[in-house]
């Protein structure tokens, strides 16, 4: 009999979707694999840090796959942002790239558990020595009610979408509340810059 295998971008299409135009959606609480850090995206730093999450990942996926629940690993995401606080994010864009901080995440599907986590890390870090797996963790972080549009294109040409997203804002009422978020839903590495899809999403409150 063949292993069903989860994928969360058929199971959760709200959280791994999004149309393109501005909306609102509410999301709950996940698991998630998480690394910090601070550098540009084309720096050594960030390039490690997506090797090293996708390590873990996989090695998470093995073993939940050896207790006959394989899943996808689910597409990478990142919020981008510069010190100073939410007051601060209208200079990003004028921030030198190599200020930038981000937070690279993977979603983990529900059957993930902490020991999955602290297993997967031990076998990674014999697998992968060189990596330095002290920077993965594994936390619950509540999404709740957000704001997002489906950009279609070159991540330097995102300002459009994000203006969409704020006209939504100020007709509905909203703030954002969190950091800009960027969910991926293509590899840049396999697919042309005009043909990248990216969900674009913010954390909101009511003003």
């Amino acid at each position: 009999m063949e292993m069903l295998k989860t994928d969360l971008t058929k199971t959760d299409r709200t959280y791994y979707s999004a149309k393109k135009s501005a909306e609102i959606v509410e999301l709950d609480s996940y698991g998630y694999l998480t690394i910090r850090g601070q550098s540009s995206p084309e720096d050594s730093r960030f390039l490690s840090a997506i090797e090293t999450i996708y390590t873990v990942a996989y090695d998470i996926k093995f073993l939940c796959k050896a207790e006959d629940n394989d899943f996808t690993v689910p597409k990478m995401e990142c919020h981008w942002y510069v010190s100073g606080g939410l007051s601060a994010q209208h200079q990003f864009t004028e921030t030198p790239r190599n200020l930038w901080l981000w937070q690279i995440k993977i979603r983990m599907p529900d059957m993930v558990e902490s020991d999955h986590f602290f297993k997967a890390i031990h076998q990674s870090r014999e697998k992968k020595p060189d990596l330095n797996f002290d920077i993965v963790k594994f936390e619950y972080l509540k999404e709740g009610v957000c704001a997002q549009i489906l950009h279609l294109g070159s991540y330097e040409e995102e300002m459009p979408s994000i203006n969409k997203i704020h006209e939504l804002l100020d007709l509905e009422g909203y703030e954002i509340t969190g950091y800009h978020k960027e969910i991926y839903l293509n590899d840049p590495r396999r697919v042309a810059p005009e043909k990248l899809k990216t969900i674009l999403r913010y954390q909101i409150e009511k003003k």
